[in-house]
C-alpha cells in the first residue's frame, strides 16, 4: 500500500516509479483527492508477462471495501507487449486506488514501471480579453 497526495504525485516529475508484485498478490496505490475536477492520469507497462488493473473510489477510510465504487473494472493488460494509458475524472474527494493484481499468477513475480500525473481544469477567467 502507497498511499499519495495529488500533491506528491504533481511532484513526481516525469520519472517513471516500479513496483514489485510476487506472485499470487496484487499491490494497490491510493491516491487521496480533495478537490473535485481533477483528472488524474496513469501509464504503465509490465515485465514479464500481463498484468490485471482496476480503479476503485472510497469516500474516506471508512468506508467498507464492499462499497467501494468500481471506476474501471478489473481488467487483465498485456501491459508487457504495449503501454498502458488511462485516466479517471475526480468528481468527488476521496480516495481513488489503482490495483495493479497478479493474483491469477501462481509462480511468477511481476515488476511494473508505472508513471501517475494529476491535471487541473484550465478555467478562463477571461481576463486576457481587452
Amino acid at each position: 500500500k502507497l498511499p499519495l497526495t495529488v500533491e506528491e504525485i504533481m511532484n513526481f516529475g516525469e520519472s517513471n516509479r516500479e513496483l514489485f508484485i510476487k506472485s499470487s498478490t496484487y499491490s494497490i496505490i491510493p491516491i487521496t483527492v480533495t478537490e473535485m475536477g481533477l483528472t488524474i492520469s496513469w501509464i504503465f507497462s509490465s515485465d514479464p508477462k500481463s498484468i490485471s488493473f482496476s480503479v476503485v473510489y472510497q469516500e474516506s477510510d471508512d468506508t467498507p471495501l464492499d462499497q467501494c465504487k468500481v471506476l474501471i473494472p478489473m481488467t487483465r493488460c498485456n501491459s508487457h507487449k504495449e503501454t498502458i494509458r488511462g485516466q479517471v475524472k475526480v468528481r468527488n474527494a476521496g480516495i481513488y486506488t489503482l490495483i495493479f493484481d497478479n493474483t491469477f499468477s501462481r509462480f511468477i513475480s511481476k515488476r511494473v514501471f508505472y508513471h501517475l500525473a494529476v491535471e487541473r481544469p484550465v478555467i478562463y477567467d477571461g481576463s486576457d480579453f481587452p
